[in-house]
């Protein structure tokens, strides 16, 4: 036998790691792009020029739903990859989100919208936003509504809340509430964001007007609507599920926010 041979025989291939050992490997790589992320996510936020206060509410709201964000980053590792249907989503007709759950209490978030704020929470039904809504309701004279169904906040008088309700594009006249498109929305809430004191605005037909109107008039809209909280004692409070748009399209509306959650 040569000696070549020989060696070949002789050949043994390296051992696998320990299970335990290839656990811990796993474990730390996750934990290290976990650490980086979120710190990565710090200086950004830091850099865009939030105060301590805005930082503090961002760092919540990500440890409040990190648990869900695991869960479905491993829900993501095992499932085979889809395509999501952008266009069936944007052109299929859009009803009112339901909400997740009645507040039956109210975290102590405190006055984290103060006047000249706005914020968007992104999320498939409206919970995080609610909760921020009901916190802040009675910081404002008065709270605008713009919703396909406005929904309903404890511990804020009747006599203090304005409801908007979105229209369908062409739609003529209907039953019920008075239905608006964004036009005549903007007409209606400058007089509650210019009187005195202001008014918190909860808007969470982004998708709808998005379907109905086209991203470009919600866009437009959007940065009316930012501009006019702005300059007056007013702030806004928008909901809106990502799965919606593409990223791109995603990255022109989280623009005209101060703070995206």
């Amino acid at each position: 036998m040569s000696a070549p041979e020989r060696r070949d025989r002789s050949y043994r291939p390296p051992d696998d790691p320990p299970a335990d050992e290839e656990y811990a490997r796993a474990y730390a790589a996750g934990y290290e792009e976990g650490v980086r992320s979120g710190l990565r996510e710090l200086l950004q936020h830091a850099a865009r020029g939030h105060t301590a206060q805005e930082l503090r509410m961002l760092a919540e709201s990500r440890l409040a739903r990190l648990s869900e964000e695991v869960e479905v980053k491993r829900k993501s590792l095992l499932a085979p990859p889809r395509r999501p249907a952008w266009n069936a989503l944007l052109r299929s007709p859009q009803s009112p989100r339901p909400w997740t759950a009645p507040l039956n209490a109210v975290p102590s978030l405190g006055p984290i919208l103060p006047p000249g704020k706005t914020v968007l929470v992104r999320e498939e039904r409206p919970s995080r936003a609610l909760e921020i809504l009901a916190a802040n309701a009675n910081t404002f004279p008065r709270v605008v509504l713009v919703s396909q169904r406005p929904p309903d906040v404890p511990g804020l008088a009747p006599g203090h809340r304005l409801e908007l309700v979105v229209a369908a594009a062409g739609s003529g006249e209907a039953e019920g509430p008075e239905r608006l498109a964004p036009g005549e929305i903007g007409g209606r809430l400058r007089e509650p964001t210019e009187a005195k004191g202001g008014a918190l605005v909860y808007l969470d037909a982004l998708e709808f007007l998005i379907t109905e109107y086209s991203l470009d008039t919600t866009l437009k809209f959007v940065h009316w609507l930012v501009s006019q909280v702005e300059t007056t004692e007013s702030a806004l409070l928008a909901s809106f599920d990502r799965r919606s748009l593409d990223l791109k399209e995603m990255s022109q509306l989280e623009r005209a926010f101060a703070i995206v959650l």
